[in-house]
């Protein structure tokens, strides 16, 4: 038998592991406006912070006390009663699922199929994400072999398609477990993106790197629904019965900055990305509604390798 010490990037590697419960595609725009060279692959790891404002409002410290307390006695068999605080533990536990407050983590390749065109794939443990970019602007030439004109400061600009699929489930958090015991919430979700890219070389072709910014609408297809746990109406004479899926869709507008340095095969990616939306009406258990919007700031910080062509 024998012993090693995890090396640093095992390390990373596991933290991202438990950590990443994703719960929302991989929004964080770590691309710049020059796509990937005819023949280049990308290989990337991004770790980032989903931060929603939506459920930080919804999710205070009366509603996590009220949110262990009910979850607790559904968990122990005892009948819960509908009543206000049921109804606030389920706006938060819909906030939590629509935009978390959580670690996020994705792996990416991206290769580059014709001048000016690239494809990716990226998985975000737990969402599987699919997309492609097109080169509007600048030249097309890589490291090697860069195109006449190319030089530092030269200008790239592209636009990109994202399309990810996920089943959604709540945070690994102790009061959102509580959520679960009592109301049962689960979810699937698709979500599209479309990036606007800017960016300013460092270098010819971006050799040692770049800084990137613009503007990204996004849109989402969330279907939802409640299978509560010894849960009855407010007089305490009826169980309540699974809420019937329900679907919903709505849009965000983003603007983002990232910078890429390093030199010709490993980059360092910080980037961040703000986000509104205006989540809309949801039903809840009983059949009464609620509304929800906020703003969400995703910080992240990335190391991107180049595998030139063999050309």
């Amino acid at each position: 038998m024998s012993f090693f010490a995890p090396t640093p990037l095992a390390r990373l590697a596991a933290l991202a592991l438990l950590g990443a419960t994703a719960c929302t595609a991989p929004r964080s725009i770590t691309t710049s406006g020059k796509v990937t060279p005819e023949g280049e692959f990308r290989l990337a790891y991004n770790q980032g912070f989903n931060v929603g404002t939506a459920p930080l409002s919804k999710a205070g410290t009366a509603v996590k006390n009220a949110a262990s307390q009910l979850g607790n006695q559904a968990a122990g068999g005892q009948k819960v009663n509908y009543s206000d605080a049921v109804s606030d533990v389920q706006t938060a536990g819909l906030a939590y699922l629509l935009d978390p407050v959580q670690p996020t983590a994705d792996l990416s390749i991206r290769y580059g199929v014709i001048p000016r065109l690239d494809v990716g794939y990226k998985y975000a443990f737990g969402s599987h994400v699919f997309d492609t970019q097109y080169q509007l602007l600048g030249p097309t030439g890589s490291v090697e072999n860069p195109e006449r004109g190319a030089a530092s400061g030269t200008t790239y600009a592209s636009v990109g398609l994202q399309y990810a699929i996920q089943r959604t489930g709540l945070p690994n958090l102790s009061f959102l477990t509580d959520v679960n015991n009592l109301l049962g919430l689960s979810a699937t979700r698709h979500d599209v993106l479309i990036p606007l890219t800017v960016s300013q070389s460092f270098g010819p072709e971006e050799s040692i790197g770049a800084i990137s910014y613009g503007a990204v609408y996004a849109h989402s297809w969330v279907s939802y629904g409640f299978t509560p746990s010894n849960l009855y109406n407010r007089a305490g004479t009826a169980a309540l019965p699974p809420l019937e899926r329900q679907s919903r869709n709505f849009s965000s507008y983003g603007l983002f900055l990232n910078v890429k340095v390093g030199y010709k095969y490993v980059y360092v990616v910080p980037a961040v990305s703000v986000y509104y939306q205006n989540y809309g009406n949801y039903t809840l258990v009983d059949g009464s509604t609620t509304s929800l919007s906020g703003v969400t700031f995703i910080p992240s910080l990335g190391v991107q390798f180049r595998i030139p062509s063999f050309k």
